[in-house]
C-alpha cells in the first residue's frame, strides 16, 4: 500500500515529510517544555512570596525566646507600634474569650499609672471580672487615689510586702510602676508568682535607655512638671524617677530568660513610634539631641515599652 495513502497527500515524499513532522514535534515539546519551565517559575515565586510572608509575621510585635539574638547576649529590637492601651485590652478581651464562664481575677499594680484594660464592655457582655488595686504609698499616689473615685479600694504600701497570694491572679498589669520605685526586681518577683500558670503579666515602663528615659532622670523638677502638665493634664505628678537596670529593654528580656516566662507580644510608644500625647515644643528634638549626642547608646525611636508575658502552665517549659 502506498504510504501517503494513510495521510491522503500524494505530492510530498516520504522523506520530506518525516523532516517536517519531525520539526514540527521538536517545536510542540519546545513549547510544552517552555510551558512547563514557566509553571514552574511561577510556582517557585508563588512559594518565594508565602515564604516571606510566613517569615516575616513573627518579627510583627512577636517575640521568640531562646533564638541567636538571647544566646549572644544582645537586646532585641523593639518594633514601634501604636499599642497604647489597646495592646493590654486586646489580650485581656481574648483571655476572657478562652476562659468564658470563669472567674477572671485582675491585679492592678501601679493602679495610678495603670491604662484602661476595657473591662467595663467585657462586664457587660458577661465576663465574670474581679479586679484589685495596689500601688506604692508615697504623696503622689494618695493624692492620685482621692482624685479617682473608681480608685477609693486601692491598697497603698510596701509593694515588698504587700499581701500577694501566690498564683492568685489571671492578669497582672504593672504599668508605670517599675521605672519609680527602688527594689524593682524584689517587686516583680512577687508580682510574677502572682501569676497564675498560664496567665498574662503585662508591663509597661518608660525604657532608661531611650533618650526620654535619660531626660526624665537628669532635668530639673520644673520641666519634669512642665511636660507631666502638658501630656497628664490635672493629674497629680509627677512621679519620683528611680530606673534601675531591670527598666530597659534588656532588663526585661533577661528577667524573661532567667524566669522561663514567654513574651506574647510586645510594642513601644512615644519618641519616633509616636502614640502618646505631645509633650512641649521641643520636647521630641530635645529627645533626638540626646540620642544622636549619646552616639547611639540612647535612642529617640521610643519611650515607653509595653509587652504581654505569659506564665507557661509548666514552669519548665521554654520557646525555642
Amino acid at each position: 500500500m502506498d504510504p501517503t495513502a494513510t495521510t491522503g497527500r500524494t505530492s510530498t515524499p516520504p522523506a520530506r515529510t518525516t523532516a517536517a513532522d519531525r520539526a514540527a514535534g521538536d517545536r510542540a515539546t519546545a513549547d510544552r517544555d517552555a510551558t512547563g519551565r514557566d509553571a514552574m517559575d511561577r510556582d517557585a515565586t508563588g512559594r518565594d512570596a508565602t515564604d516571606r510572608a510566613t517569615i516575616a509575621l513573627p518579627a510583627v510585635g512577636h517575640a521568640v525566646i531562646g533564638g541567636a539574638a538571647d544566646r549572644a547576649g544582645t537586646a532585641p529590637a523593639v518594633t514601634p507600634r501604636l499599642a497604647g492601651g489597646d495592646l493590654f485590652a486586646r489580650h485581656t478581651r481574648s483571655y476572657a474569650a478562652e476562659h468564658s464562664g470563669q472567674q477572671i481575677t485582675i491585679l492592678e499594680a501601679g493602679c495610678t499609672t495603670a491604662g484602661d484594660l476595657d473591662v467595663e464592655p467585657l462586664r457587660a457582655a458577661g465576663a465574670l471580672l474581679s479586679v484589685s488595686m495596689i500601688d506604692e504609698d508615697n504623696e503622689v499616689t494618695r493624692a492620685a487615689v482621692a482624685q479617682h473615685q473608681e480608685m477609693r479600694g486601692t491598697i497603698l504600701g510596701d509593694l515588698r510586702t504587700v499581701s500577694l497570694p501566690p498564683r492568685a491572679y489571671d492578669i497582672v498589669q504593672c504599668s508605670s510602676l517599675l521605672d519609680r520605685i527602688e527594689h524593682a526586681e524584689l517587686v516583680l518577683d512577687r508580682l510574677c508568682a502572682a501569676v497564675k500558670p498560664g496567665g498574662l503579666l503585662m508591663l509597661r515602663i518608660r525604657d532608661r535607655d531611650s533618650a526620654a528615659g535619660f531626660l526624665d532622670r537628669v532635668l530639673p523638677w520644673p520641666l519634669r512638671q512642665a511636660i507631666w502638665r502638658k501630656r497628664q493634664p490635672g493629674e497629680p505628678g509627677p512621679y519620683v524617677a528611680v530606673y534601675e537596670r531591670l527598666a530597659s529593654v534588656r532588663g526585661v528580656q533577661a528577667y524573661v530568660l532567667m524566669h522561663g516566662l514567654v513574651i506574647a507580644e510586645r510594642g513601644a510608644l512615644g519618641g519616633l513610634a509616636g502614640g502618646l500625647p505631645p509633650g512641649p515644643l521641643g520636647y521630641l528634638t530635645a529627645q533626638k539631641l540626646v540620642a544622636r549626642l549619646s552616639r547611639g547608646r540612647l535612642t529617640a525611636n521610643h519611650e515607653d515599652l509595653l509587652y504581654v508575658i505569659r506564665k507557661p502552665e509548666d514552669r519548665f517549659a521554654r520557646i525555642i
